[in-house]
């Protein structure tokens, strides 16, 4: 049964839904799906396109900066005649040329405390790929006060990192692995510790099936665990996470974290 997916959309996702996993009651739920993506840099890229090739009906685009020529290397959303453009605006033509039936909603602003969960409303899941840790926190922090599955991916030289939170049920929040934000000089950004593009869009696929099995209504075994990848010497390796009872944001006596209430951002990404 195809329910009322036009001729177009149904060979179109016919992949999809040969899987047990899917079929057209779980492209229905994607269909039905809203993700907001913070950052349409290498990471995001990536995310982006297979969410939107997917058939995701939803994609929202949280992004500050403008397109750059050394964004080339590895944010694929965007082409030469893009330079100069906002990158929401590049994003949102490229997910639209790939598959119309996908809306974009873009947020080209600055993020804050004061905006952080308004634009966080309404969406299923939420997936950080940005480039830098008061982003991070500022997100986590907001998705966890609305309930809203979070997937947060990093890369930088050729590691790659990725995590899933899921508010409640016992799981713990992004500030139980990592309490504070590092300080501004003990993470590189790529701009001086390089990266190459591959393993930035390895770790976008990653969130992107992150995201759709969240959708799917699959669950992550990464709400529980830290997954790291080292592409030099092809490995993928995984810790477990756990609740901390004195974490500030979800602990015995929580509140918002001391970071989350200073912390504004210009959300943007490598």
């Amino acid at each position: 049964m195809s329910l009322d997916f036009s001729e177009e959309e149904i060979l179109r996702y016919s992949r999809n839904v040969i899987l047990a996993e899917v079929g057209w009651t779980g492209q229905q739920r994607l269909r039905s799906g809203r993700v907001l993506v913070v950052g349409a840099g290498g990471i995001g890229s990536a995310t982006l396109l297979y969410l939107a090739a997917a058939g995701v009906g939803h994609l929202g685009i949280a992004d500050g900066d403008e397109v750059e020529l050394s964004n080339l290397q590895r944010q694929i959303l965007h082409r030469v005649e893009d330079l100069g453009r906002r990158k929401v605006e590049s994003a949102r033509d490229a997910i639209t040329a790939l598959n119309p039936h996908c809306t974009v909603q873009t947020y080209d602003l600055r993020l804050r405390v004061e905006n952080i969960r308004e634009v966080l409303q309404g969406y299923d899941a939420v997936l950080d790929a940005s480039d830098n840790f008061p982003t991070r926190f500022l997100v986590a922090d907001g998705c966890w006060l609305e309930k809203i599955s979070l997937v947060s991916a990093a890369a930088t030289g050729f590691q790659g990192q990725l995590l899933s939170v899921v508010p409640g049920e016992g799981n713990p929040c992004y500030r139980c692995f990592l309490p504070e934000p590092p300080s501004e000089d003990a993470v590189a950004p790529c701009r001086q510790a390089g990266i190459l593009g591959a393993v930035a869009g390895a770790m976008g696929c990653l969130q992107a099936i992150e995201a759709l099995k969240f959708l799917l209504g699959q669950g992550s075994d990464l709400s529980r665990r830290f997954l790291s990848y080292d592409a030099l010497r092809c490995r993928f390796h995984t810790i477990n996470r756990a609740q901390r009872p004195n974490c500030a944001l979800c602990g015995e006596i929580s509140g918002v974290a001391r970071g989350a209430t200073s912390v504004q951002v210009n959300c943007k990404s490598d």
